[in-house]
């Protein structure tokens, strides 16, 4: 579905170092995928880059062998979804329904389209009653959910979820769990939340100073404390006593 062949990121082209260098992976339909790595590995970079809002310095990212460019960025866009890890930077309507609905109806949707997804969307997420609610008044996880929602409602093929467990207490994070496991869409999940890691993804990318160091099975990597401490990390809680 995705591949990403060689990707180096610059912030700034004329300074020597790189944000990301030479990463290298594919993600097949259907795959769940977490990418994990210290603070500053790269993890948000990855992210934005695969939505075009940082570019490629080098090498090249390529969707249903659809090589993205400027020419058909806004195309490939609209099979992406992205949600970021303070809601609050992705949310800007005044109530819930009008900001899940700002994405479709910018895509030209009719109100009755988006009236339909808005509802299919709302009851997958079991939300439905807070869709004339005000923004300013959600609590965090309920912020979350409304974040996921207007990425949803574009019936993306990728998700991309930067900390999606950031803020939550233990209730909301678990029903965060559930909900993300019974979607269908394939997943690049960024986190330092490694149990919902383990929880959710087969596989595990993990980065280290703007590089892959390692890439395989999320249990085989994740029960792996001596390649995790080399990258700043801890096994997941529930892998601890492994290590012991």
């Amino acid at each position: 579905m995705i591949l990403v062949e060689n990707l180096t990121v610059k912030y700034n082209p004329s300074e020597e170092g790189c944000a990301l260098r030479d990463i290298s992976f594919s993600l097949r339909n259907g795959e769940r995928v977490a990418l994990i790595g210290a603070n500053g590995a790269g993890k948000s970079t990855l992210l934005l880059s695969l939505v075009g809002v940082l570019a490629a310095s080098a090498g090249s990212i390529a969707l249903d062998q659809i090589e993205m460019n400027k020419s058909n960025l806004a195309h490939l866009r609209e099979k992406i979804g992205m949600v970021f890890q303070n809601p609050d930077h992705q949310l800007f309507m005044p109530t819930v329904y009008e900001d899940i609905a700002f994405g479709p109806r910018n895509f030209g949707c009719s109100e009755e389209e988006i009236a339909f997804r808005m509802d299919s969307v709302l009851e997958s997420l079991g939300i439905q009653h807070l869709k004339d609610r005000l923004l300013p008044r959600l609590s965090g996880g309920e912020k979350r959910l409304v974040a996921l929602a207007g990425v949803l409602v574009m019936n993306p093929q990728l998700l991309l979820l930067d900390e999606p467990s950031s803020m939550l207490d233990p209730r909301a994070r678990r029903r965060l769990i559930t909900i993300l496991d019974s979607l269908p869409q394939s997943l690049l999940l960024a986190t330092h939340d490694l149990d919902m890691a383990l929880d959710l993804c087969g596989r595990v990318i993990l980065l280290k100073e703007g590089m892959i160091y390692a890439n395989g099975p999320a249990a085989q990597i994740l029960s792996n404390a001596r390649l995790l401490d080399k990258c700043g990390l801890e096994p997941p809680l529930s892998m601890a006593s492994l290590n012991l």
